[in-house]
């Protein structure tokens, strides 16, 4: 009986660690919208730092923050279902597939950054590598392999005093100062005092940061249009034409605004076949310049475009969506996977959607803008390449294939992280929501709650003076993990030796 146990042991400890390091991940990822239940950041990140110090080996690290991060992104990535519940018969059993491939795979940074860190020997050493190796991990997350920054660990902080820090160190910055501040409580156990200094300072920073100053505001006003047009519908011949008819009449209301904006592909037809409807839309607008989503071809090729319809209805400015989603809006080896009939999601022409020339600036008659088309809001770095500096950012969206719960509320978050790093007010129109002004802080002045069809006439703030962010990116943030990582390392060796 002494002996059985004594084999069961190692299974029991296995087990317990596995379910830790996924119930952890899972914790944290409650500090996302819609919950943002901010003790769940230090709970969390303090446990599975105190659980890492433990690991013996580079693989027993790797396999825990591997685990954290499936638990994370598994529960915090969950609207990734949805996509497949538009037409069920066909796509639905592939959703538990998806989940967890996506899950899993973006997991592996955290696993490569987990088992990196378990090379060094000293505990609080432990700590330092494992926050700069995450910290460089999410960098990777955000670039390599078309990036996706969903999730990142800023965008628990948009409601908070530490908001304020984005147009200086942007997320990236802001992700760092939080594993800074919070991996540090897994050395309670041994060194008390060390541990409680970073989390302490963190708070007293928090009630110190001021609260940014009310913007001003122009005497612009934008209407944005949200249909409410779900994805099962939205390009349904029975249904179509009736959310163009909506967003029509909303077009039409009185008082005229300045600008109207309508969401991502609001007009259900390729724009090479589109004149009655833009006819139609101008006669609506009765000279007010109209921002639309449309779909249009050249040949055999197809994009996802945002066109201007100006006070004449003429649409000589477009901007075809650069950064297109994989499997969404394109398909990676398309070739190979089309012979399983497997094409982007979001394509209603063709295989899939061809990336566009850029970012580009949009000469409205209320200023100039950078239009942004959807998934592109997520990525700080696509903001930055900006050719000249606008006066606001335009987002149009369709948040129907996020489903009804947290995934249009993290896209809207991502959406006011961009505005905040830029300084830069945000007109976003999201299909069936959540349509917005933001302000130059990211803050929503007015918008359209989830799933309800309407418009809102929103007055435009002015922007803000260029932040340090829009000057510098990212870059600064990353030399610094670089100098940090160095010291790591030569810590790491210095201790080797003397042992």
């Amino acid at each position: 009986m002494a002996v059985q146990r004594l084999a069961n042991g190692p299974i029991l400890i296995r087990s317990a660690t596995t379910l830790l390091s996924l119930g952890l991940g899972i914790v944290l990822a409650l500090a996302l919208a819609p919950l943002q239940y901010l003790w769940a950041v230090p709970f969390a990140l303090g446990l599975v730092s105190l659980q890492f110090l433990r690991a013996t080996s580079v693989r027993s690290g790797a396999w825990i923050g591997w685990l954290f991060g499936l638990g994370y992104f598994g529960f915090g990535l969950s609207w990734i279902v949805e996509p497949f519940q538009v037409d069920p018969d066909r796509h639905a059993w592939m959703a538990p597939f998806a989940l967890f491939f996506l899950a899993g795979g973006l997991a592996l940074f955290w696993a490569v950054a987990f088992g990196v860190a378990a090379r060094a020997f000293h505990s609080s050493l432990r700590v330092l590598a494992l926050i700069v190796s995450w910290s460089l991990a999410e960098f990777g997350r955000a670039y390599l392999f078309s990036g996706l920054p969903w999730a990142a660990f800023g965008q628990f902080w948009i409601d908070s005093p530490a908001a304020v820090l984005l147009p200086w160190i942007g997320p990236h910055g802001l992700a760092f100062l939080t594993l800074a501040a919070v991996l540090p409580l897994g050395l309670l156990p041994r060194r008390p005092v060390l541990a409680g200094i970073p989390p302490l300072l963190a708070l007293f920073a928090m009630v110190l940061l001021p609260s940014p100053a009310e913007p001003l505001l122009t005497q612009n006003v934008v209407r944005l249009v949200q249909p409410n047009a779900p994805q099962d519908q939205k390009w349904h011949p029975d249904y179509r034409w009736g959310f163009v008819r909506r967003q029509l009449g909303y077009t039409s209301a009185t008082p005229r605004p300045d600008l109207v904006v309508w969401p991502e592909t609001a007009v259900p037809q390729l724009l090479n076949y589109a004149d009655e409807t833009l006819a139609a839309i101008a006669n609506a607008a009765d000279g007010v310049p109209v921002i639309t989503g449309i779909q249009r071809s050249e040949g055999l090729r197809y994009f996802n475009s945002l066109l201007v319809l100006d006070e004449q209805g003429s649409t000589n400015q477009i901007y075809d969506k650069t950064h297109l989603v994989p499997f969404g809006e394109y398909v990676p080896f398309g070739d190979f996977f089309a012979r399983f009939g497997i094409a982007g999601f979001a394509s209603q022409a063709g295989s899939g959607y061809t990336s566009g020339q850029g970012a580009q600036i949009l000469d409205l008659a209320i200023g100039k803008a950078l239009p942004l088309i959807c998934y592109e809001a997520v990525f700080p770095q696509l903001v930055n390449k900006a050719p000249e500096r606008p006066d606001m950012l335009v987002q149009i969206t369709n948040d129907a294939w996020f489903g009804i719960y947290s995934g249009p509320y993290q896209h809207l978050v991502q959406a006011q992280m961009r505005a905040a790093e830029q300084g830069l007010p945000m007109i976003r129109a999201a299909n069936t929501g959540v349509s917005a002004m933001i302000d130059g802080h990211g803050r929503i002045r007015e918008s359209l709650p989830l799933g309800e069809a309407g418009f809102v006439d929103a007055v435009l703030p002015q922007p803000l003076p260029p932040t340090l962010y829009s000057r510098v990116g990212d870059l600064p943030v990353f030399l610094l993990l670089l100098l940090l990582a160095g010291i790591v390392v030569w810590r790491h060796r210095s201790n080797a030796t003397c042992t």
